[in-house]
Order: C-alpha cells, then sequence, then structure tokens
C-alpha cells in the first residue's frame, strides 16, 4: 500500500508545488480569508476527478495495448526532465515575489466559477493528471488505486494548507528567493521521478 501511495502523493505534490494562476488565486482568497473552504474544496475535488479519470482510463488502455505503457513511461520521464529543467531555469533567473491583490472578494459562487476555469481550461492539468499521472499509474500493477489515492490526497493537503496557511506564508513568500528555492525543490524532484522510471 505504502509502496504505491507515497510516490503518488509525492509526485501528485510536486506537480502542483509550481506558482500558477490556480495557486496564485487561492493564495490570494486565503489571503483575504474569502470563501477559502470552497475553493480549497474545488480545486482538490476537480484534481481528484481528474486523477481517477487519468489512473481509470490508462488501465484498461494498457490491457488493450500494453505497448503503450513504455512509451508513456519513456515519454512520461521526458516530460518531468524538460519539467524540472523549467523549474531550476525559473530558479536561476528568479523572478517578483507574489503578494495579494487588493479589492472586492465577491461571491462565493464567483470565487468557485474563478476556481473551476483555473483548474478546468488550464491545458498542463490534464498533462499532470490525466496523462502523466495516469500513465505512471501503471507502474503499479494491482496498487494503481493506492497511488491514485496518494495523488488525490497530496492535492486536498497542498489547497486547504496553501489556503488555510496562506497569511502566515504570505511574508515568505513576498520574497522572490522564497520561490527560487521552491523551484529548486520542485525541479530535483522532478528529475528524481524521471530517473526512477527510466531505470525501473
Amino acid at each position: 500500500m505504502l509502496s504505491a501511495f507515497i510516490p503518488g502523493f509525492g509526485l501528485g505534490f510536486s506537480l502542483i508545488l509550481a506558482i500558477g494562476a490556480q495557486n496564485a488565486f487561492v493564495l490570494r482568497q486565503g489571503l483575504r480569508r474569502a470563501h477559502v473552504f470552497a475553493v480549497c474544496l474545488t480545486c482538490a475535488l476537480s484534481d481528484a476527478i481528474l486523477i481517477a479519470l487519468g489512473v481509470a482510463g490508462f488501465g484498461i488502455v494498457v490491457e488493450a495495448a500494453p505497448w503503450i505503457q513504455p512509451v508513456f513511461r519513456w515519454a512520461g520521464a521526458a516530460f518531468l526532465v524538460v519539467y524540472g529543467a523549467i523549474a531550476l531555469l525559473s530558479a536561476i533567473r528568479g523572478g517578483e515575489g507574489l503578494t495579494a491583490d487588493g479589492g472586492d472578494a465577491g461571491s462565493a459562487r464567483r470565487a468557485v466559477l474563478t476556481a473551476l476555469v483555473f483548474t478546468w481550461l488550464n491545458p498542463h492539468v490534464y498533462l499532470d493528471t490525466v496523462v502523466l499521472l495516469g500513465s505512471i499509474s501503471t507502474e503499479y500493477v494491482g496498487k494503481q488505486v493506492w497511488f491514485a489515492a496518494g495523488a488525490m490526497t497530496a492535492s486536498f493537503v497542498f489547497f486547504f494548507s496553501l489556503g488555510y496557511g496562506a497569511r502566515i506564508l504570505a511574508p515568505m513568500f513576498a520574497r522572490p528567493s522564497a520561490w527560487r528555492i521552491l523551484d529548486v525543490v520542485v525541479g530535483l524532484t522532478m528529475w528524481a521521478i524521471a530517473a526512477s522510471l527510466v531505470f525501473y
């Protein structure tokens, strides 16, 4: 169980660590203390649905065409190498800190719809959850459910920690150096996972 749950959690967590529109929105809602639970739940449940689709879908596909598994294993490794390189380049370049915007927090309905847009209209979320997590889950024969559970748990832990911990994290991540350190950790994690796929 843990041999699949922990890798699923680690990969799922590292994939959503990188700063993006969705994470920035969750962080800002947390800073405003506006509809935090609804926004975090929307993002986490959306990830869970996509992860389930990816894991279930790839299991069926691999049974029908076994040659697909090694193809996607190598493609997944290549994707992680590139993804990690982008994160490390971002750490080298540096950038601006992330701060909350001012203004009206809006209604709960508007906040949830915005979270849905940031999630479901982001092409990277499909690569991360459906394609990447789905393909890697096939390496855990008979334990795909635990791998998916680990990735889903990572989403819930991340989004609720980000939303409710925003007030604590805000001063730290207002500094560009904090994001550079985070990018280094994300990049190295991606490369470590890629290596585990290649030498599996």
